[in-house]
């Protein structure tokens, strides 16, 4: 599917003056995560096998391709011998699909068979068919005829149907003929249990990935088109209930929302493979996805790093973008999505205008409402450190929580503390409720304005925050204010701190009054920093990569002190030449 979506420049403006975003609804009950977690064990009963039983298919109606491009490098790693993920590396010999030993975030992969498509493009099929066919026995040995929690998993039985059909010739070329059908049998069996348990996977786009395993079965088994039809209809309530009426994701993790767009493309090549008509559904729904994610690109292409995402590059963004067949323009001003975009000339800023997700849809939300990334052509100047969500042994646990605190992000935050609670179980808790956000475009530039009362409970002091971006892009000038807010708690004198947090590879060199900075990019211009309100200073950072690899850098802190009449700090950022 080719298709120049232009139905999103209609949907993308905002009607003029203030607009009200209201909060986040509550995270499951008590009642709820039990009745999931019993619901879970019945995936080991007797009951539940005997509903997995059923004919098995003798082959595949069809061969999708994957239209998505690997990662080469893991690829040959894996016909060296070892399993290179994320800084992990594990020998294949060793490896038994166990989860022992590796981080959660790597089994995942594995469980997923995502490395099928990184093994495919990294040599011929006569090198990498053996690796991924000894793989293959191996969770067939461990997984394939007992329901485990993790291996089971919705999601991952969704991904895995789409690699294995997309890979076949990889994992089905063996003569081995009751090795074959041991692989076809499982297929058929993952199947069954989709049909049973992708309603119940979580709200998102894990249950959307778990529903294009159903309908991917469905059109590739013979005999499927009951199957076809239950899922089609499946997805379609799954993707009404994964995005927003603007096309975002509910969880706002752009690294979900690139998740979605490559699960509904290799779902597009099962229909092309099949030579059959795209449902209405997944058209539409990649009319609204595509603009969206592109909307949180920056200008070297890749992925900003919001609600735990890291810095995922552009090639990776735009293969999968490439994959969908969408051509698009980016969405600059979502209703609900909540990430603002405005641009000029080589300049990109990014503005968190939302509050944190729901708590139902997502776990490991950040508290970065109001924070912003820039970028200068191919460079990131102004970033979030990011990756939260990226995994892997390169990020502890320890670390991943603080990834996700304001101070993680390039925002203002008071006494230290998170505009929304974070929460250990991966939830967030009260802070941010309401958004008030203001837009005006006119030859004079942009101006976006936006408050939110994520520390009036606590503080008394509503955040606000203005951007004005010129019209060559050439400078950005920002003013962060703290007001007292009336009928809520008395405000005080109270320390707060504004971050910067600086792109890899970006030299900085403080100013003799310490009111601003020289930002020089690597290979690129040179950005001069001011700012009034408060003591500017120098601190260490990190920023974390589309790798999970955190990089050192640096940040700017400005700090000061409100008075009970709240505190304003200006800012601006010009480029020179």
């Amino acid at each position: 599917m080719t298709e120049d979506v232009t139905a999103s420049v209609e949907a993308d403006s905002i009607e003029a003056g203030k607009r009200l975003v209201r909060a986040r609804g509550e995270g499951l009950s008590l009642s709820e995560r039990f009745t999931n977690y019993f619901y879970r064990l019945t995936w080991r009963t007797p009951l539940h096998s005997i509903r997995l039983k059923g004919r098995y298919p003798l082959k595949l109606l069809a061969v999708p391709d994957d239209p998505v491009v690997g990662d080469v490098a893991a690829g040959k790693a894996m016909l060296e011998g070892n399993i290179a993920w994320h800084g992990e590396n594990i020998p294949i010999e060793s490896y038994d699909f166990s989860g022992e030993g590796v981080s959660p975030a790597l089994a995942d992969y594995m469980q997923s068979f995502a490395w099928l498509r990184d093994l495919a493009h990294a040599g011929p099929r006569k090198d990498a068919a053996p690796i991924a066919e000894m793989l293959t026995r191996k969770w067939l040995e461990r997984h394939g005829n007992h329901v485990s929690d993790v291996a089971w998993r919705a999601d991952l039985w969704g991904k895995r149907i789409m690699f294995w059909a997309a890979h076949a010739p990889l994992i089905l070329s063996s003569t081995d003929i009751v090795y074959r059908s041991s692989v076809l049998n499982a297929l058929a069996r993952g199947a069954r249990h989709l049909d049973r348990v992708a309603d119940r996977t979580q709200m998102g786009v894990a249950r959307v990935v778990a529903w294009c395993g159903v309908v991917t079965s469905g059109l590739l088994i013979a005999g499927g088109e009951p199957r076809r039809s239950f899922g089609e209809a499946g997805l379609q309530r799954a993707i009404a209930g994964a995005f927003t009426n603007d096309g975002g994701s509910m969880c706002r993790s752009p690294q979900n929302q690139l998740e979605a767009v490559m699960a509904l493309s290799m779902l597009q090549s099962v229909y092309v493979a099949r030579k059959m008509p795209l449902p209405e559904m997944v058209e539409d729904a990649f009319a609204l996805i595509v603009p969206a994610l592109l909307g949180v690109t920056l200008g070297d292409g890749g992925l900003s790093s919001w609600q735990g995402t890291p810095g995922i590059p552009g090639e990776r963004v735009q293969a999968v973008i490439a994959a969908s067949g969408v051509r698009a323009r980016p969405l600059r001003q979502p209703r609900d999505w909540g990430y603002q975009r405005f641009s000029a000339g080589e300049t990109v800023v990014i503005v968190d205008a939302a509050p944190p997700p729901v708590s139902r849809v997502a776990t490991g939300g950040c508290a970065s409402t109001l924070a912003f990334e820039l970028s200068d052509g191919p460079h990131r100047l102004i970033v979030n450190c990011g990756g939260a969500r990226a995994g892997g042994i390169l990020i502890p646990p320890a670390l991943g929580e603080g990834l996700r605190t304001t101070a993680a992000h390039s925002t203002l935050t008071l006494s230290d503390s998170n505009s929304t609670a974070i929460l250990s179980d991966g939830s967030v808790g009260k802070g941010v409720n309401e958004i008030e956000l203001d837009r005006q475009e006119t030859d004079a530039g942009t101006r976006v304005e936006a408050s939110h009362d994520g520390y009036a409970r606590r503080y008394g002091f509503l955040h606000k925050r203005s951007f004005v971006m010129m019209p060559d892009g050439k400078e950005v000038r920002g003013e962060d204010t703290l007001l007292p807010v009336e009928g809520k708690r008395k405000p005080s004198a109270t320390n707060f701190a504004l971050r910067f947090h600086l792109g890899p590879a970006i030299e900085v060199s403080p100013t003799a009054d310490g009111q601003g900075a020289l930002l020089r990019i690597s290979e690129g211009a040179l950005w001069q920093f001011r700012c009034r309100g408060g003591a500017l200073a120098v601190d260490d950072s990190i920023w974390v990569d589309g790798n999970g690899r955190p990089h050192p850098t640096q940040q700017l802190v400005i700090t000061g002190e409100t008075a009970s009449g709240g505190a304003s700090v200006s800012w601006a950022l010009r480029r020179a030449g």
